[in-house]
């Protein structure tokens, strides 16, 4: 049974929470790509590009956010859309990314995109895993492109058409 779980609208006094569960993945896994933390500028910057921004509580408690955006700011990619979510990693693996993934997809849909992207880290295994079950198959890589933690990864573009 799932706890009591709630996914709304991300507001202006949600971004320090979202910066910390951001930060978390940036200090500990190859989830968030950079070394070096993040401050609150670039959780504002997220959230003006976003279609949609949302935070999953539970139990009163904000444990991950998501968004969606589109691929390039011209109108002509309105159609195609980047995903991003994050939760913390002792609410991963109990489904509560896969009610992120869909509440997305319903937006998506809702504002006429019918082509959806990923990137992630090919060091994150789970990410990778999460998005094949999902539907996703891999578009693009960029070999070699980054190290973190002393280790070279690629960065893996994968991509879902929406019926």
């Amino acid at each position: 049974m799932k706890n009591n779980y709630s996914i709304r609208q991300a507001k202006d006094v949600d971004l320090h929470n979202i910066m910390s569960i951001y930060n978390s993945y940036i200090k500990e896994s190859f989830a968030a790509y950079s070394e070096e933390t993040i401050g609150i500028d670039f959780i504002i910057n997220l959230k003006r590009q976003a279609i949609s921004f949302y935070v999953i509580e539970i139990d009163q408690k904000i444990v991950g956010f998501c968004m969606l955006k589109n691929f390039r700011p011209p109108v002509n990619f309105r159609h195609t859309g980047v995903l991003t979510y994050f939760i913390l990693s002792e609410f991963t693996r109990k489904g509560y990314g896969t009610f992120l993934f869909n509440k997305l997809v319903l937006d998506a849909k809702n504002n006429g995109i019918n082509t959806i992207y990923v990137h992630l880290s090919s060091l994150n295994e789970s990410s990778l895993n999460f998005h094949k079950k999902h539907g996703f198959i891999e578009c693009a890589r960029f070999d070699d492109i980054a190290k973190k933690f002393n280790k070279s990864f690629d960065i893996i573009w994968m991509k879902k058409h929406l019926e």
